[in-house]
């Protein structure tokens, strides 16, 4: 088997294609990576969106790369024209054949990993099709009970105990032995995912002050430090409840191998000011590897050459890390 056939394929889903999604896939192609990367999209789309750049196309084959500086694409054709910035629900299938198809090839063996470009929840929803995301997208449609949301970046890994919820709704959603099942996946998935040992995770309490004793709320005494307890048993290392104010500070941060937020903005507030140009978005959990962008589709930027693909480069370096095939 030659070594081009030996390197990891990485499926990339353009995402929107009213949003920045092609735009930073088009930017691939200047770019090398220790993978084969093959973009799935629709071709006459990045035809267009590419304007007056000077690139080379490839139509994807499975047994045979492209030649060194052509972006490979893996045709999926639009529903409906698509135009720069402007939303439209015909689409919506279009943006979720991409993940299937990406998807597909992961279960199969085709691609060792997928990396997804930003997609807009409202107009899927708007199309009558009900989706909260990509990471409960993807646990559906691969049969697992449970995943978890982390995005990583500037030394940090921050886990979430919830995602997509609205915050009145939080609370009731902490239960213990979902933030078992959660620590559980964290821990196993930093060390076979990411390589690192003996894990050391720190865990935020839900209120100020992680509660102030009771004070402020009871979530800490009740479930979270409990959990906490009996994971320690079992021999993970973990800190907490931390008052989620001081656990992001570098005194509290060091040595520390991930945090773990209760709700989506407690962590991802912090992340994204420290890392919102090369932050990645990861799934844990499942059984195959994903990881994305950690922004959204930008709809004021597509089409302007604007955009920036530092996030997207970053979360096909980090799945192939996360791939058990080596680097070409």
């Amino acid at each position: 088997m030659s070594g081009e056939q030996r390197c990891p394929v990485i499926a990339v889903t353009s995402g929107e294609p009213a949003g920045i999604g092609p735009d930073i896939c088009l930017m691939l192609a200047a770019r090398s990576f220790g993978a084969r990367v093959v973009v799935v999209a629709d071709r006459d789309l990045l035809t267009s969106r590419a304007g007056q750049l000077d690139l080379s196309l490839s139509d994807y084959r499975r047994d045979a790369p492209a030649a060194p500086g052509e972006l490979e694409v893996l045709h999926v054709p639009l529903a409906a024209a698509a135009r720069a910035g402007r939303l439209d629900p015909a689409n919506a299938g279009y943006v979720l054949a991409l993940i299937d198809r990406a998807l597909s090839g992961c279960k199969n063996g085709e691609f060792a990993a997928m990396v997804t470009a930003p997609v807009h929840k409202g107009i899927i929803n708007d199309a009558g099709i009900p989706f909260t995301g990509h990471t409960e997208y993807l646990a559906l449609h691969t049969g697992t009970r449970r995943v978890v949301m982390m995005l990583a970046g500037a030394g940090l890994r921050v886990a979430l105990a919830t995602t997509h919820l609205a915050l009145r709704d939080v609370p009731a959603a902490i239960t213990r032995s979902d933030l078992e099942a959660t620590l559980r996946i964290l821990h196993e998935d930093l060390i076979v995912k990411f390589g690192v040992a003996a894990p050391r995770i720190l865990v935020a309490g839900l209120n100020p002050h992680a509660g102030e004793g009771g004070h402020m709320g009871r979530e800490e005494i009740e479930v979270i430090a409990p959990v906490i307890e009996q994971l320690r048993t079992k021999g993970m290392d973990l800190v907490g409840p931390l008052p989620a104010d001081t656990l992001f500070t570098r005194r509290v941060l060091a040595g520390s191998d991930a945090q773990l937020a209760m709700y989506h903005d407690q962590g991802l507030s912090v992340l994204k000011f420290a890392a919102f140009e090369d932050g990645v978005n990861i799934t844990l959990g499942l059984p195959i590897v994903r990881t994305s962008v950690d922004h959204g589709t930008a709809l004021d930027l597509a089409g302007t050459g604007r955009a920036d693909p530092r996030s997207l480069f970053a979360a096909i370096e980090t799945a192939i890390t996360m791939t058990p095939v080596a680097r070409c």
